[in-house]
C-alpha cells in the first residue's frame, strides 16, 4: 500500500475507506495506551525538540496576537495550546485520543484565557467543521501530520474553519531527512594527523515508503504507525483544498546544542533539519467564493 493510495481516495466526514479507518483506530488505541508516558515525557513545556526546534518556528510563523481565536488540531497533552494561551490567544484544542485530552486538561495553565478542550478526530472533516466555520484566526497542527493516515479531511476542514485572513501553521518530521526512517552514520578518519568525526544520514526511501510502526521516544510503549509522505504530497493535498503556502522553516539543532556524550543524535547533525514548519492561507480565489 502506497502513501498516494491514502490520499487519492475520497475521505470525508467520518466515512473513511476501511483500511484507512482501521489504521486510524490502531493509532488512536496506541496513543490512548501511552498518553501518560507521553505527557510525563513532555511535561508542561515540551521536550528538547519542542523547546528548541518546533515551538520557535511555529511561533514565528504564527505571529500570534492577543485575543486571536486559535484551533490546535491534534493537540496531544496540550504543550502548544498552553503556550498560545499564555500569549493571550483564545484557544480551542482537540485530539482524537480521549486519554491525551484528559492529561491535557489535568495540567494547569500559568496564565491566559482558559483553554477549551474537546475530543475530535482530524480525519473527520465534519467533526472539525462543527467547531465553527470561519471562526478561527489561526489553526495549528504540530508534529501530528506523520501520524495521520490521510490529510485531505483536515485540510478541507481548515479551509472552512479559517477566518478570511487566517493562517494554518503546521510542523512535522522533515520529509527529506526524518520521516523516511533515516539511519545515522558516524565515521572517524585521520585527516592530516587529526582524528575527525563525521556524521551523516543514510536514506533509502523518499518518493514512496509504506507505513512503518515506530516509537517516538526511547522506552515509549505501544509503538504507533508513521506515514511518510514526500513534500509534494504534504503540500499538494493542501493546495487541492484551496490553501497556499506563504511561509516555510526548516529547523536544525544549533551548534551550541552539540551533545558530546552521544555522537549519533539530532543535536549533532547541524546540517540536517529533522523538523519542517509551514504556513498556509486561503487561496485568494477561495476568499471570493
Amino acid at each position: 500500500m502506497t502513501n498516494d493510495s491514502h490520499e487519492s481516495r475520497g475521505t470525508d466526514s467520518g466515512h473513511l475507506p476501511a483500511d484507512v479507518h482501521e489504521m486510524n483506530e490502531q493509532g488512536r488505541a496506541s496513543w490512548d495506551a501511552k498518553a501518560a508516558f507521553w505527557d510525563n515525557l513532555h511535561g508542561d513545556e515540551g521536550n528538547y525538540f519542542h523547546q528548541r526546534l518546533i515551538s520557535p518556528a511555529v511561533e514565528r510563523l504564527l505571529n500570534l496576537q492577543p485575543g486571536e481565536r486559535v484551533l490546535d488540531i491534534a493537540c496531544g497533552s496540550g504543550v502548544l495550546a498552553r503556550r498560545m494561551a499564555e500569549l493571550g490567544a483564545n484557544v480551542t484544542a482537540v485530539d482524537f485520543s480521549a486519554a491525551l485530552i484528559e492529561r491535557a486538561m489535568a495540567r494547569k495553565q500559568r496564565s491566559g484565557p482558559p483553554i477549551q478542550y474537546d475530543v475530535a478526530d482530524a480525519t473527520n472533516s465534519q467533526a472539525l467543521i462543527a467547531l465553527g466555520k470561519g471562526q478561527f484566526d489561526a489553526i495549528t497542527c504540530t508534529m501530528a501530520i506523520m501520524d495521520m493516515p490521510t490529510l485531505s479531511p483536515m485540510y478541507r476542514a481548515v479551509a472552512q474553519l479559517l477566518a478570511p485572513l487566517g493562517r494554518f501553521v503546521f510542523a512535522t518530521m522533515h520529509p527529506a531527512f526524518n520521516s523516511n526512517n533515516p539511519v545515522f552514520v558516524g565515521e572517524q578518519a585521520d585527516v592530516g594527523g587529526k582524528i575527525t568525526e563525521t556524521l551523516s544520514l543514510k536514506l533509502t526511501y523518499y518518493m514512496d515508503m509504506p507505513p512503518v510502526i515506530g516509537a517516538g521516544a526511547p522506552g515509549e510503549p505501544n509503538p504507533h504507525p508513521y506515514y511518510h509522505r514526500p513534500l509534494h504530497t504534504i503540500l499538494g493535498d493542501a493546495f487541492a483544498c484551496g490553501l497556499i503556502l506563504d511561509g516555510l522553516e526548516e529547523s536544525a539543532a544549533p551548534a551550541e546544542d552539540h551533545d558530546s556524550a552521544r555522537l549519533l543524535t539530532w543535536r549533532n547533525l547541524h546540517q540536517f533539519p529533522p523538523v519542517m514548519a509551514g504556513r498556509l492561507r486561503l487561496c485568494p480565489r477561495e476568499l471570493k467564493t
